[in-house]
């Protein structure tokens, strides 16, 4: 075995042995078994290249294009041209699938399931990190840098990991990267041949270049000590110093701090992170099936936080206290006794994959049922996991107000305290001054901040001009507000946002809920809540009815009765009540169902296919079988190279004449002479056809006559011509130098002043590559000699063997 070929095998174990500390991630392993086929048949190609011989960058280029193509095999092929060549489709495909990844990344608690998007995440980073430590290691020659991309890979892992036994990952990682030193080490000592130990110096005092102690020959081996020694230590102290990494947007943030009965805080984290990418999901997967006896089911919100912290950059939750949560929650603040209010039930079950701490409830929550360690939090109303506690597959019980101001309450709300006014109005200094400018101009005439708080709600739903579009740029900090004033295009987050923001500029307590919209009903009497439900809204609060719900994001969710002018009798809304919601004994434990799961689908997406269950199941496909990733890739090679074939043998061949000239005066002499093959070769390339029957002087004039060659590369012609005759005449021939470089001029004289097609013959179809067909004649001439010289076949070979001779030669008399 070779030392680069060494040197390509534990590159491939170093990387699949640092990606090991992915394992824990994910629930599934499998992803890591088509990982490392996909990683042998990237070292592969990078080892034909490097055979061939390919420039470095070229090898570097081969291995990128055929992770693209086996990437498009496994993940995208039923948007690809044949199956594996990429098109525009292709990558829109790896951008819905990566976005999906991002999603799932933020949603799911570890160890998450293996859906396509997070399988794509892990594969494929694993092959670019495959291919620059490839690339590093073994193309270029320098292993000690391909610590870099491997130490990049653990501590990600690393950092993303909750313990457990991570030694065991680091030792892994390390011992890949040691034994790829070390397989370097070898390489390179391999080259100048055995290290003794007693190695003499030379006479005059010279080292030979070989001794062990006091030569250059130990520094690379300690300085490749060094730097292993340098990125295990960075590798031990990233990790340590990388912060804990939440569960993103919808999935859940909140860590609870403290464990003893009664205590903890809830730190300020930003559930927004995927909201958008939530909403754009190709696949509506459920979420939350549930079953109320509630009679307005349009006003079943699902709140799952209150963000009511705006420092200029984002909305987040404030740091708060948590406590125990008690059997009946306090009555909400400033709701007053003459408000009318409805309590109802509500049974809700979380999907299984739905694993997030903050837990979705009506608002206010009077009292929750369900079992595991949550917290609560009382500013907010809202529960959260203790200690990795999440709302996956859990089943429980919610008893909430349905709350019914009227419109006069709302007009007629006092003031409330000032210091909870001066919390809950705070903006930053930041914060535009044509923020308030529009939201003074559009409540212009108003007298209470009810009508204030109506008038912006209606002019982001319906007067404002404004667009509803899910594609938008997301952000939720001061110069993301005002650019969608100006530009008006946005989500629910650019509404909620600044409809808060502008509230709060005009004095008005308001904070921003996240959760889901009520969902869609079931035939059974469920209803289901799925990603494309997710939402963000803001909440104002008025004294006597506490804080409320405003709805200005348009298309989306309904707009609360309290704020319509015409205010419909209390029975208009039963019509929006599903039939079979009409009982008030709810069942305990709903549970959401595949039927309908796809009875939502078909609501929502017009079918339900085979499709549904890959993208609701997330890892149950693993791609297509070795067998066919195989002879794909083959066949892809084959197609790719055919066409590059005499491109490639004319790079090797050239390569070889341009090599070392050897140790011997022998050696020199032959390379001379390949050298002069290889320009009359190139000339041929270009159409000066070579003659045989001239001298090197000759040969040279008319490369230089017929080329129209430059000064410096004739010179460069005459001067290889020169060296050539001088072996084949001179009787001490002496060494030229610099014969290489002569070639490499007249090559880029010849190319000058030929139009592009011309040059692109030369390269991709030279002429002198019919030299292969000759040599496979005069092979397989001898073949057949010899074989009729064994008495093999005599009368076949006598036929093939005289077509082969030239015409009037006299054949061979048989012995």
């Amino acid at each position: 075995m070779s030392g680069r070929t060494r040197l390509a095998l534990c590159a491939t174990a170093a990387t699949l042995l640092a990606s090991c500390a992915l394992l824990p991630l994910v629930g599934s392993i499998t992803w890591i078994v088509q990982a490392a086929i996909l990683l042998a048949l990237q070292s592969g190609t990078g080892a034909l290249a490097r055979r061939v011989p390919l420039a470095r960058p070229l090898t570097v280029l081969a291995q990128a294009v055929v992770t693209l193509l086996l990437l498009t095999l496994v993940f995208a092929s039923g948007h690809a041209v044949a199956g594996f060549l990429p098109g525009p489709e292709t990558f829109e495909r790896f951008a819905v699938l990566l976005q999906a990844g991002a999603q799932d990344v933020g949603q799911y608690t570890i160890p998450a399931p293996l859906t396509d998007g997070i399988r794509l995440m892990l594969v494929g980073g694993v092959l670019v990190i495959g291919l620059a430590v490839d690339a590093l290691a073994v193309t270029f020659r320098s292993a000690a840098p391909a610590g870099l991309p491997l130490l990049a890979l653990y501590s990600v892992a690393a950092g993303l990991s909750d313990g457990g036994a991570g030694w065991l990952w680091f030792v892994l990682a390390a011992a890949g990267y040691l034994l790829l030193l070390l397989a370097e080490g070898r390489d390179r000592l391999s080259q100048w041949g055995r290290v003794f130990g007693g190695a003499a110096r030379r006479p005059g005092g010279l080292s030979s270049g070989l001794e062990p102690s006091g030569s250059g020959a130990v520094a690379p081996v300690r300085t490749g000590r060094r730097i292993g020694v340098l990125a295990l230590g960075i590798a031990l102290a990233v990790p340590a110093a990388l912060p804990a990494l939440g569960n993103g947007l919808l999935g859940g943030t909140g860590d609870s701090g403290g464990s003893g009965p009664g205590g903890g805080t809830i730190s300020a984290v930003n559930p927004l992170v995927s909201l958008q990418n939530s909403l754009n999901q190709p696949n509506d997967r459920q979420v939350i099936s549930y079953r109320t006896n509630s009679e307005q089911t349009q006003d079943m919100y699902l709140r799952i936080v209150a963000l009511d912290k705006f420092d200029g950059t984002s909305w987040k939750p404030a740091e708060r206290s948590i406590t125990d949560v008690p059997d009946r929650l306090p009555e909400p603040r400033g709701l007053s006794p003459e408000v009318r209010t409805t309590e109802v039930q509500t049974n809700i079950s979380a999907a299984d994959w739905y694993k997030q701490n903050w837990l979705p409830m009506p608002y206010p929550a009077a009292q929750v049922n369900i079992d595991g360690r949550w917290r609560y939090e009382p500013v907010g109303r809202t529960l959260v996991g203790d200690r990795g506690q999440t709302t996956g597959g859990r089943q429980y019980e919610v008893r909430s107000l349905v709350v019914q101001p009227t419109a006069d309450q709302l007009a007629k709300a006092p003031a409330p305290s000032a210091a909870f006014t001066r919390e809950f109005t705070s903006v930053p200094d930041s914060l535009p001054a044509d923020v308030h400018a529009t939201a003074r101009k559009v409540t212009r005439g108003s007298a209470n901040d009810y009508e204030r708080a109506v008038k912006l709600q209606d002019w982001f739903a319906s007067e404002g001009g404004f667009t509803y579009d899910t594609e938008v740029r997301a952000g939720s900090g001061v110069a993301a507000i005002s650019r969608f004033l100006k530009e008006r295009e946005g989500f629910c987050v650019h509404f909620s946002f600044s409809m808060a923001a502008m509230a709060r500029t005009l004095g008005i307590p308001a904070r921003v809920a996240v959760g889901f919209t009520p969902g869609a009903a079931q035939s059974d009497g469920t209803m289901s809540v799925g990603l494309r439900d997710a939402h963000a809204w803001p909440e104002l609060y008025f004294e006597g009815v506490g804080w409320t719900r405003f709805e200005p994001t348009p298309t989306r969710g309904s707009v609360p009765e309290y704020t319509r002018q015409d205010v419909p009798a209390p029975d208009a809304s039963a019509s929006a009540a599903p039939e079979a919601s009409a009982s008030s004994d709810p069942s305990d434990a709903p549970s959401a169902t595949a039927s309908e799961s796809c009875g939502r689908d078909q609501q929502r997406l017009g079918g339900c296919g085979a499709d549904e269950g890959q993208a609701a199941g997330g890892g149950g496909d693993d791609g297509p079988p070795l067998g066919m990733i195989a002879g794909v890739t083959l066949g892809a090679l084959l197609i790719v190279a055919l066409p590059l074939l005499p491109w490639l043998w004319r790079t090797r061949i050239r390569a070889v004449r341009l090599g070392a000239a050897g140790r011997t005066e022998a050696d020199a002499a032959a390379r001379t002479l390949a050298i002069w093959l290889e320009v009359t070769d190139t000339a041929w390339d270009y159409g000066v056809l070579p003659d045989d029957s001239l001298t090197p002087r000759k040969a040279a004039e008319r490369i230089v006559r017929v080329g129209h060659l430059e000064p410096e590369p004739a010179d460069s012609v005459h001067r290889v011509a020169a060296a050539v005759e001088q072996v084949l005449y001179a009787p001490d021939p002496r060494p030229t130098t610099g014969l290489a470089e002569d070639v490499h001029r007249l090559r880029a004289g010849l190319r000058t002043g030929l139009s592009r097609p011309s040059r692109l013959r030369a390269l991709l179809a030279p002429r002198s590559a019919v030299r292969v067909s000759w040599a496979f004649a005069a092979r397989w001439h001898t073949l057949t000699g010899r074989l009729r010289v064994n008495g093999r076949g005599q009368n076949r070979l006598d036929s093939w063997a005289a077509a082969l001779r030239r015409p009037g030669k006299p054949g061979r008399q048989e012995g």
